[in-house]
């Protein structure tokens, strides 16, 4: 039997992840410093913020409305570049599901395909420029072939952070080339993309 994701599954996870932005604001941050930029922890920490404040104050009915409603919350709360694609991404996850009241598995697989759609067309950047984008496609494709192959939610969930972390990871030693990161140049090399471990702590909080 194919497993079901009730309306309270969703709000659950979007309770994890708006805490795990705001536990790893500072981390973050420390990221986003060594790359000459800053703000990433306090953007997410916002966006977190934000979210648990819509959670409150939103009942979920349609689970794409309420995803609607999120990325909306997430860009008034974070008008910076990273809050945008992040905004982005939760939008056209949204857009999936609009109308539905529970979700399949088939369902995520596609909603992550669609975030990462989003992000690079919004964001413009290229697999490989060192973004979120490089630990994100790697997440949606592992989970993609994991439900295909008909894993659990929870094995494919694993497989995902994992090739999330693998993304992560390959893009390290190289040079940044999108926004501020891409002014500071050599010195990026072999630091940690603070956007990849951002999707990471998401992937994280989603599977915990």
């Amino acid at each position: 039997m194919a497993e079901t994701i009730h309306s309270e599954a969703v709000v659950a996870a979007f309770k994890r992840v708006s805490q795990a932005l705001i536990d790893n604001s500072t981390f973050l941050t420390s990221l986003d410093q060594a790359m000459g930029d800053g703000d990433m922890g306090i953007n997410m920490e916002r966006i977190g913020t934000a979210l648990q404040e819509y959670i409150g104050a939103t009942a979920i009915e349609d689970i794409g409305k309420y995803f609607a409603g999120a990325g909306m919350a997430t860009n008034r709360a974070a008008p910076s570049t990273m809050g945008t694609l992040m905004a982005t991404a939760i939008m056209r996850a949204g857009k999936e599901v609009m109308g539905k009241t529970e979700l399949t598995a088939a369902d995520l697989a596609a909603m992550l395909k669609a975030a990462f759609t989003g992000m690079q067309e919004r964001g413009k950047a290229q697999l490989g420029n060192k973004t979120i984008l490089d630990a994100l496609y790697p997440a949606s494709v592992a989970f993609d072939a994991a439900v295909n192959e008909g894993k659990s939610l929870q094995e494919a969930g694993t497989l995902a952070l994992a090739a999330a972390e693998e993304g992560r990871d390959k893009v390290t030693p190289l040079r940044s080339q999108i926004g501020r990161a891409g002014w500071v140049g050599e010195r990026t090399e072999g630091l940690v993309d603070p956007g990849c471990a951002a999707l990471v702590t998401i992937f994280t909080a989603l599977v915990s």
